[in-house]
């Protein structure tokens, strides 16, 4: 049996607070004749950031502009990655975009359009880190990676002291890692613990499909604008490396500013295998919102500046979080919940940097209990 399936969360006393709230989101949407899903807003917003991807690099081939332009255009690319992965591929892959399972399938293989899989990412996000948030082991989202420490249960080592200095440049090589090696990984290490339960056929098949894609990709971004179109090969390489560094701080830093700040708890489980709270309340106490009054980050970020409407619920598309956000914090505070939000970008930026300094200097629990 996987660690996965060993977790559950306990509540000793029946909490009515979720049920009153899906209540209340469900008369929302009735009441003003709305559906959950992607509306014209969305509609455009997914044309424009499919564009900001598509229609630099369309540039690039035919006009072949000189250094200087040409990054700037793998810098839009780049912008373009960020969105596509925080407003389309995430509603679509929660199921959020669409009705239609087949219109989810195809906006949510966006993900394989920028070098990633659908397939992995719902493994990934949809099962472990929206089930078992900021729960080591489980979420992939907090595990330690290379010279970063995110959770308080992982052990500290010497260099975490400064991990708030280099951490930013780490984050920058997060889709540049996706698209070359995380997929592999997490493959096996999916099979291994249990979370990708399909046949041996079926893995065979989608091992395939990925390593199909990645070559793809790789033919279309880095071989062909060289070998076809005469483009230097260095100057179509920094133009990537600067593309997934964009896209890859944006990405980090946003899903960063939800979960790992100041204010969100890391709860283990017993010798049992329970954690000792409603699953909805365990929501509220690891996810912090930032900056719902900024418009602009509200239309970029795809929702995930509302995380707490998100994580409670991920199958309504982004653009109706603002709207329900209301309801959320007002039936958390009447049934005395934590509602936590930091008002600004920055805000979230500067307790985030706290909390990695906090990280940083921390002795884990593990060895505060031994």
């Amino acid at each position: 049996m996987n660690k996965k399936s060993k977790i559950k969360f306990v509540s000793k006393d029946r909490n009515l607070f979720f049920a009153t709230l899906r209540k209340r989101v469900d008369n929302y949407f009735e009441e003003n004749n709305l559906s959950k899903n992607a509306n014209s807003e969305m509609i455009v917003k997914s044309v424009v950031l499919l564009s900001c991807y598509v229609l630099p690099f369309i540039y690039l081939l035919a006009f072949q502009p000189s250094l200087p332009v040409s990054l700037l255009l793998w810098f839009l690319m780049g912008l373009g990655v960020a969105g596509i992965g925080m407003s389309i591929m995430h509603d679509a892959n929660h199921g959020a975009y669409s009705k239609n399972k087949h219109v989810n399938f195809w906006m949510g293989h966006t993900l394989n359009l920028v070098g990633g899989s659908a397939f992995n990412w719902k493994l990934q996000h949809n099962i472990l880190h929206h089930t078992y948030t900021n729960v080591i082991d489980l979420d992939e989202d907090i595990q330690d990676r290379l010279v970063l420490r995110f959770s308080p249960h992982t052990n500290v080592k010497f260099y975490h002291k400064i991990q708030w200095i280099y951490a930013f440049l780490f984050y920058g090589l997060l889709t540049l890692y996706w698209v070359v090696a995380k997929d592999f990984v997490q493959y096996f290490l999916f099979i291994k613990n249990g979370v990708n339960s399909n046949s041996d056929a079926e893995n065979k098949k989608f091992l395939l499909k990925v390593i199909t894609m990645k070559l793809l990709y790789f033919l279309v971004f880095l071989v062909m604008p060289t070998l076809l179109f005469g483009i230097p090969f260095l100057h179509v390489l920094l133009g990537f490396l600067l593309m997934h560094f964009v896209a890859g701080i944006i990405l980090t830093v946003v899903f960063q500013l939800a979960h790992t700040v100041e204010g969100t708890s890391h709860p283990r489980p017993d010798e049992n295998g329970n954690i000792e709270n409603d699953w909805a309340i365990h929501q509220m106490n690891t996810t912090v919102n930032f900056a719902r009054d900024n418009k602009f980050i509200n239309w970029y970020v795809g929702g995930l500046n509302f995380q707490i409407e998100h994580h409670l619920f991920p199958r309504i598309c982004h653009v109706h979080y603002p709207a329900i956000a209301h309801i959320v914090k007002a039936t958390a505070e009447e049934y005395g919940i934590p509602y936590m939000e930091n008002k600004t970008f920055w805000q979230a930026v500067r307790s985030h940097i706290a909390t990695l300094r906090r990280f940083g200097k921390l002795p884990s629990l593990n060895e505060a209990i031994g």
